[in-house]
């Protein structure tokens, strides 16, 4: 239901063109009061950087959960898919970028054609090094925000430098999913290289 919210514009400008399915994140985050007042959609996480929580800078020597979080995705994407990307927001774009590395080495599990990287970081874990070892040859589009306070700008555009010509995209806003007009333009036209390849 979050991603959901958080996606409406987008889904709005991309209708016709794309349809998103969101999926849980499987471990739950400890929730402080003013993050869901009725308490019935708790956070959840891709992994931690420590008991319970996770900081997108922090070089965490041993993260945990992000085995279960692979393993989330692929099932995801055997039980619902065909799929042709991956859509992913802050920790969950960190973790689309892992996948896209598996995707380029061949990994069976991940049969994806692109992903769209908003807000992302790459995971400062030296546990997660091996993921960035080799550019990653995988078509990404990187959405970063100029005055994100969460994921600050430079940290998506060290991402993007972990990939073989990466798109960029940057909007003036922070750290939230951007559907104007300037963005709207930017994804379809990006989306529409992968519509003409598959003939769709």
């Amino acid at each position: 239901r979050r991603f959901r919210q958080r996606t409406g514009a987008l889904r709005k400008a991309l209708r016709g063109r794309a349809e998103l399915l969101a999926i849980d994140a499987p471990h739950p985050v400890p929730a402080r009061a003013e993050d869901d007042p009725d308490g019935d959609d708790p956070p959840r996480g891709w992994w931690f950087s420590g008991p319970g929580t996770f900081e997108a800078a922090e070089a965490t020597a041993a993260p945990v959960g992000l085995e279960e979080a692979l393993s989330v995705v692929a099932a995801a994407l055997a039980e619902h898919g065909p799929f042709d990307g991956l859509l992913g927001f802050s920790q969950g774009a960190a973790l689309a970028a892992m996948v896209c590395a598996l995707r380029a080495r061949g990994d069976s599990r991940f049969p994806v054609a692109f992903a769209v990287l908003v807000a992302g970081f790459a995971s400062r874990a030296p546990a997660h090094g091996h993921f960035y070892r080799d550019p990653i040859a995988l078509p990404t589009l990187h959405v970063v925000g100029d005055t994100d306070a969460v994921i600050a700008a430079p940290l998506s555009r060290e991402l993007a430098q972990c990939f073989v010509e990466p798109v960029l995209l940057a909007h003036p806003g922070g750290h939230f999913i951007p559907a104007a007009a300037a963005q709207k333009k930017a994804y379809l036209e990006f989306l529409e290289r992968f519509h003409s390849e598959q003939g769709r």
